[in-house]
């Protein structure tokens, strides 16, 4: 069986985040990242809820927090053998644990009160400085973008 990809390429306005996928803890949202990355579909989407000291949030296409893509929804990968930490990628979703589409978040410092609640499914590697560059707001009046997220091989 051909191995996936190891890593994404999220383009900021401001530079590159290298993320570590997670295949090991959540294969399945894994592959439908990527999928929908691979598609183009994060491209041009805002980062429509940051949160400093907390997290940062996309993944919507119509940029109010309410929307996903037109795949299914994911049921919930839990899991014991990782922790929300700085840089840690999770799905976020509705009170149904099963909800989980497209949207997903990065922590910017310890968030390990979600652990068991939110599935994980990588870690940024490298750009994290980006990331705590983006413009905060519950919206942002002015939202950052993701210029392209793409796949890519180590």
């Amino acid at each position: 069986m051909a191995q996936g990809p190891q890593l994404l390429i999220l383009t900021l306005e401001t530079g590159d985040v290298t993320i570590q996928l997670r295949p090991d803890l959540a294969p399945q949202h894994v592959d439908q990242i990527v999928r929908l990355a691979d598609q183009g579909f994060y491209d041009g989407v805002v980062w429509h809820r940051v949160i400093p000291g907390f997290m940062a949030q996309t993944g919507d296409p119509t940029g109010t927090g309410r929307g996903g893509s037109h795949l299914p929804d994911l049921r919930a990968e839990f899991t014991d053998q990782a922790s929300f930490g700085r840089g840690t990628i999770g799905m976020a979703r509705t009170s149904n644990p099963n909800s989980a589409n497209s949207q997903f978040f990065i922590c910017f410092q310890d968030c390990s009160f979600l652990d068991g609640e939110y599935t994980i499914w990588g870690q940024v590697t490298d750009g994290m400085e980006l990331i705590d560059q983006l413009n905060p707001g519950e919206p942002p009046a002015n939202p950052s973008v993701i210029v392209r997220m793409r796949s890519a091989y180590e």
